[in-house]
């Protein structure tokens, strides 16, 4: 069945919506902002994800006949007749998609009635915190890998769905491309692979496993350039099979179990001595950005990434919010013991040094900017101006932005370890 965008929401803020309607509070102007308050344990900084992916979904996000047949269980005429014709009609400001971002960082500011905004809620906080928190844990594992080549390999791992977005996250951060077809069809990202183990236990017979003949047909089907994979039964045999195979002009062998390091070196020995100098060692197996960091010194040409990318345990939810920050004109603020918000529309500005390492992010009211911040660089752009996308969705471009902000970063701010966020956040108040 195919999936309705504006059913990607919850239930409450459909009810809030009938209530407001109900009353005539849903038309008063308002300005949504999605921020985190804190990154999560242990890490420096975040990478903003999800944009494009926002922007195509709002342009999508209308209640057909199906859906308000759903909704009539629950809402009363009025409500139904509002969404049956609802378009948004607002603007939205936010960070470019591959920006940095820090705590209190204003993301995305969603400006429009109460009506168009809070419908918006759980559609923008549901792909920015999934895509926000792939992208940042694969930036990460970009800058431990060091110049390495990067593929991430979770589909298996996750929600079907889940795995086409976290491609395209992952190779916004910086991956060279994924094993999902799908991700390629719909972002254009490159796909990689070539077999799993099953493919080399086919080849057993009455006498025992065959690698070789396993080797000869992917050989034949992809030529000598292929990776073949040499851990299924013995590495060193698996090796020695692989050359007698493709001969000394095979593409890679990849190692997906093991003692990653201690056979990455004698791989290299081997294929060295059996005269494949320029065969690639690609390592795969439960790797994250601490075990890349640790194989620095190891001949590794390339890594495979998955379940530590896309799971929870290796991409912690960003921890977005979206919070209600201004109504007709006016800042109002959110006081919770540890959930406070800070009122009012913001924009943001990076200061840095002259080298260009960054200092500080400024976030401000536009209405009254502190006199330091017209020598910073702005972070704030518009996306959508009376409904209409105004910003490029640039895949490329994002992949750029983020390489280019973690070049930036203090020497710091790239440590695996916990600490403080890189730089902090100075909230001038309107």
């Amino acid at each position: 069945m195919p999936v309705t965008v504006a059913l990607l929401t919850d239930k409450y803020e459909l009810t809030m919506l009938s209530a407001a309607l109900r009353d005539g509070t849903a038309q008063r102007r308002t300005s949504f902002e999605l921020f985190a308050r804190r990154l999560p344990t242990g890490r420096r900084y975040g990478v903003v994800a999800g944009t494009g992916r926002f922007l195509d979904a709002l342009a999508e996000f209308t209640f057909d006949d199906q859906a308000l047949d759903l909704l009539s269980g629950f809402l009363d005429s009025d409500t139904l007749l509002f969404l049956r014709d609802f378009r948004f009609t607002g603007d939205v400001d936010g960070y470019p998609e591959g920006e940095l971002y820090f705590p209190s960082s204003p993301v995305l500011s969603v400006h429009g009635t109460f009506a168009e905004c809070v419908l918006l809620e759980t559609l923008a906080l549901s792909i920015y915190n999934h895509d926000t928190a792939i992208a940042s844990a694969a930036a990460r594992m970009v800058s431990a890998a060091q110049g390495r080549d990067l593929i991430e390999m979770g589909s298996r791992r996750t929600h079907e769905r889940a795995a086409v977005a976290a491609a395209r996250a992952a190779y916004l951060a910086g991956f060279r491309g994924t094993s999902n077809l799908e991700a390629q069809r719909r972002y254009g990202v490159p796909a990689l692979g070539t077999s799993a183990h099953a493919f080399t236990m086919l080849y057993t017979t009455a006498d025992g496993p065959d690698e070789q003949a396993a080797f000869r047909a992917q050989v034949a089907a992809l030529g000598v350039g292929t990776a073949l994979l040499v851990d299924t039964y013995d590495v060193t045999r698996g090796i020695a099979n692989a050359v007698a195979v493709a001969g000394t002009e095979l593409g890679a062998v990849r190692i997906d179990s093991g003692d990653l390091g201690v056979l990455a070196r004698q791989a290299r020995v081997q294929l060295d001595e059996l005269g494949a100098t320029s065969t690639r060692i690609v390592l795969s197996g439960d790797l994250d950005e601490y075990s890349i960091a640790a194989l620095r010194a190891e001949p590794v040409d390339s890594y495979g990434v998955g379940t530590s990318l896309v799971t929870g345990s290796g991409a912690p939810t960003a921890g977005m919010v979206y919070k209600l920050v201004e109504v007709d004109g006016m800042p109002v603020h959110k006081r919770s013991t540890d959930k406070q918000s800070h009122g009012g529309r913001k924009d943001a500005v990076r200061l840095a040094r002259s080298s260009g390492t960054i200092l500080e992010e400024v976030v401000f009211s536009p209405d009254n900017p502190p006199p330091d911040v017209t020598s910073g660089r702005p972070l704030t752009i518009p996306l959508v101006r009376s409904g209409e996308v105004v910003a490029s969705s640039d895949l490329a471009a994002a992949r750029a932005l983020v390489a280019s902000g973690l070049t930036k970063l203090p020497w710091e701010g790239l440590k695996l370890s916990a600490g403080e966020p890189a730089i902090p956040t100075r909230i001038v108040a309107p």
